[in-house]
């Protein structure tokens, strides 16, 4: 593998891993799509830091465009306090507005720099290791690499200062408020900070990646686990595994990188969708079939208890003519019984089918629960 080759899948790692973090919070506080929203409106701080400092490499960008991040966050909170728009209507109302007129500012204002709308959509990740940052005459490697590997370190070092804080604002932000934290405070600047990181990946990656960047990792973590440092450091594997995957995938058929890389995460979150552990569809589908089943024997339990004792009892817990009164099909009425057997609910005694002890403790936590009544419905 050439040297190249193994520099951009650097600066395309540590993209995937500093974005990760920031997406794992807007995950679990519901606003992915500001992550969208700020991914799309920083082009129009960039444009307009360079508007005044007419300087490409100047670091005024990075500020302008964390401006703009804050600027969308801001705006959109504004709309949703008014209390006439939802979350996704503001979003939908600021981000489009802010992209367009960066557009426009690149068409009318710099439209003779290479500063195009090809490289603001699908960036280039092939020219990373171009861009080199060198020091006293040494070079340092990719400016890409330096500068996500930065943006990872501070928001691991912000995650640790301030791990609890996050968690209580991410489930519970009513909460931290009466405990006297400042969740206004915290959360303009992570945006901030997710600000920076996302420009920085933008300059490399595009809007689009950067967007499956935030998205993908974290979603895919959020399903293959409940506990949240885990989810943080999953999102940070998977990140760096959807960068690396896709970087593969794009040389081996020659396709675009981010593309490779966007559909590689977009894989990632549809085998954990379907083979999770928990969450997953086999996983769901699989529960759902063992409360379907418990339910039933819990009906067969309570169909016996209420007939224990009465003048109908043979008649009713007659093994010939369960299905009948159960309402259940004859094959199914076996399979239950055969369930509610190894559970040892039930035993057989000549035609008749009775309920032992702990099938008779099982009816009558079902009484008291509740759960068979949907059966009947």
């Amino acid at each position: 593998m050439l040297a190249p080759q193994v520099e951009i899948m650097l600066v395309a790692a540590l993209a995937g891993a500093a974005c990760a973090l920031p997406g794992a919070f807007l995950l679990l506080r519901r606003m992915v799509l500001i992550g969208d929203a700020i991914s799309h409106s920083i082009l129009l701080g960039i444009v307009a830091a360079f508007l005044i400092v007419r300087d490409l490499r100047s670091p005024l960008l990075l500020l302008g465009a964390a401006g703009a991040g804050v600027l969308t966050v801001g705006l959109v909170d504004v709309l949703l306090r008014s209390g006439r728009v939802k979350e996704d209507t503001a979003i939908g109302l600021v981000f489009p507005a802010m992209f367009s007129l960066g557009v426009v500012l690149i068409a009318r204002g710099v439209g003779s720099i290479h500063l195009d709308l090809d490289a603001v959509l699908l960036g280039e990740l092939a020219f990373a290791p171009f861009d080199r940052l060198t020091w006293g005459g040494w070079d340092l490697g990719p400016r890409g690499a330096w500068v996500m590997g930065t943006l990872l370190v501070l928001h691991i070092l912000f995650i640790l200062a301030f791990y609890k804080e996050l968690q209580l604002t991410a489930f519970d932000p009513d909460l931290a408020q009466v405990f006297g934290f400042r969740p206004a405070g915290l959360h303009y600047a992570w945006m901030a900070l997710t600000s920076l990181t996302v420009v920085a990946a933008f300059d490399v990656a595009g809007v689009v990646l950067v967007v499956a960047m935030l998205v993908a990792p974290s979603a895919t973590a959020y399903l293959l686990t409940d506990r949240l440092g885990r989810m943080l450091l999953g999102s940070v594997g998977l990140g760096v595994a959807m960068a690396m995957g896709g970087y593969g995938l794009a040389h081996a058929f020659d396709v675009s990188i981010a593309g490779a890389m966007a559909t590689t995460g977009g894989l990632l979150f549809a085998l954990a969708w379907i083979g999770g552990p928990r969450h997953g569809w086999i996983a769901r589908r699989r529960l759902a079939a063992q409360r379907r089943w418990r339910l039933a024997q819990q009906l067969l339990a309570v169909h016996l208890l209420s007939h224990e004792g009465t003048p109908a009892e043979a008649e009713e817990c007659a093994l010939a003519h369960l299905p009948t009164h159960l309402r259940w099909k004859p094959g199914f009425t076996a399979a239950v019984i055969q369930r509610a057997e190894e559970a040892g609910w039930v035993i057989r005694e000549g035609e008749c089918l009775r309920l032992t002890e702990a099938g008779r403790q099982a009816a009558r936590e079902a009484l008291v629960e509740g759960e068979w009544v949907f059966l009947l419905r």
